[in-house]
C-alpha cells in the first residue's frame, strides 16, 4: 500500500514509528514478509508517476504564498490575521498587457488618504485610461455609477447600459454539456446552480430549454441553489438530492470548485462516481484534471476573455465603437460521467 511505501521511505528518519506501522500493516497479515521494515529493500522511484504539470502548479502556489507573506510583512499584518481579499496577477495576462504598453492595476472601493472613495472617484483620482470590470456585484450602485460614466469601460460576463462587454457563451456551454449527458442515457438530471446573476440566468434558461427540446422532464426538486465556489453549500444540496425518494443519476454543479464538495458527499454515502452517479462541473479549472475521478466540465478560456477585454478596451480608448464579444466555451470529457442504459 501507499502507507507501507511511505513508511519504508521514512524508516531512516523515524525508525520506531515506521517499524510500528510496518508491523501493524504487514507483519500481522503476511508471515512471509521480512520481520522488520529495516530488512526491506528501500522503495525505488517510479519516474512515470511524476506529474510535471502538478509540480509546476505547486511551485506557482508556493511563489504566491511567499509573495503573500511578503505583502503581509510590508503592511505589518500578522499571518494569523485574516484578510478580506487577495488579488493574484497571472503572468499570462500581465505579460500580454505589458507587451501592449499597459499596466494592470486592481482597485476596490476603500480609502485613498483620509477619504473613502467610490470606484469612479478612485479611477478618476488615479487617472486610468480605461477599466475592465469583472467578478463584482454588478447591481452594486458604485459599479453602476462607474458603468454610466464617460470612462472607456468593458465588462466581463455581464452586459448592460449598452456598454462594451466580453461574454462567455453560457447558453451554448450549458446546451453542449446537458446534450452530452442526455446522450449518455441519463434522464434523471439535477442541476445545482449558482446565486442569482446574469451568468446563472443564462445557464438556467439554457438548461431548461435544452431539456425540453430533448424530451427530458426536470422535477422542481432536482433544481437546487448553492453559492459559486462554495463546497459547503454544494455538499448540502447534494445531500438533499441523494436523500430524495427518486434521486438523480447525474448532478451538474455551478462550477468546478463547488463540485468537489458534492463529490465528497457522494463518496461519504458509499456511492461511486461515475458507476452509481455521474457529476459534471463548469469552468475548466486545472485542478479538475488531478482529482479522481477526473472531472467532466465546460472550459472557459479566462486568458482569452482577458485578451478580448483588452482589445475591446483598446478600441474604445481609440474612439472605435465596440458592442458585445461572445466567446464559445469548450466541452471537456473526463471520467466523472458514464454512459447508462437504465437506472
Amino acid at each position: 500500500t501507499a502507507l507501507v511505501t511511505v513508511a519504508k521511505a521514512a524508516a531512516p528518519m523515524i525508525p520506531f514509528m515506521a517499524e510500528d506501522i510496518y508491523r501493524n500493516l504487514v507483519g500481522s497479515v503476511d508471515k512471509t514478509a521480512p520481520v522488520s521494515i529495516h530488512l526491506c529493500s528501500f522503495p525505488e522511484a517510479d519516474e512515470s508517476m511524476i506529474d510535471k504539470s502538478l509540480e509546476e502548479n505547486m511551485e506557482e502556489v508556493m511563489d504566491i504564498v511567499v509573495l503573500g507573506r511578503a505583502c503581509r510583512n510590508a503592511a505589518a499584518i500578522k499571518n494569523r490575521q485574516p484578510i478580506g481579499k487577495m488579488y493574484v496577477q497571472g503572468p499570462a495576462l500581465a505579460d500580454f498587457y505589458k507587451e501592449k504598453g499597459y499596466d494592470i492595476t486592481f482597485i476596490s472601493a476603500g480609502k485613498e488618504g483620509e477619504k473613502r472613495m467610490s470606484y469612479l472617484e478612485r479611477c478618476r483620482y488615479r487617472g486610468f485610461d480605461g477599466v475592465v470590470i469583472a467578478c463584482v456585484d454588478f447591481e452594486n450602485p458604485e459599479v453602476e455609477e462607474l458603468v454610466k460614466s464617460d470612462i472607456p469601460l468593458v465588462t466581463i460576463d455581464h452586459s448592460f447600459y449598452g456598454r462594451a462587454a466580453v461574454i462567455s457563451d453560457n447558453v451554448t456551454g450549458m446546451k453542449e454539456l446537458l446534450t452530452y449527458i442526455i446522450e449518455q442515457g441519463h434522464t434523471k438530471i439535477a442541476y445545482i446552480h449558482g446565486a442569482d446573476s446574469a451568468v446563472t440566468k443564462n445557464r438556467l434558461s439554457s438548461f431548461f430549454k435544452t431539456a425540453e427540446e430533448l424530451g427530458i422532464t426536470v422535477p422542481d426538486e432536482y433544481i437546487k441553489e448553492a453559492a459559486y465556489r462554495s463546497t459547503k453549500e454544494a455538499g448540502a444540496a447534494t445531500k438533499e438530492l441523494l436523500e430524495l425518494k427518486n434521486p438523480p443519476t447525474c448532478i451538474l454543479y455551478p462550477d468546478d470548485f463547488s463540485s468537489f464538495g458534492g463529490m465528497n458527499v457522494i463518496k461519504e454515502k458509499g456511492l461511486q462516481i461515475p458507476q452509481d452517479i455521474s457529476v459534471a462541473g463548469y469552468d475548466g479549472l486545472r485542478i479538475g484534471r488531478h482529482i479522481e475521478p477526473k472531472l467532466t466540465t465546460i472550459r472557459q478560456d479566462r486568458i482569452e476573455l482577458g485578451k478580448c477585454g483588452y482589445m475591446a478596451l483598446h478600441s474604445l480608448m481609440n474612439r472605435v465603437s465596440v458592442s458585445r464579444n461572445l466567446l464559445r466555451p469548450q466541452l471537456i470529457l473526463r471520467n466523472s460521467t458514464e454512459k447508462v442504459v437504465d437506472r
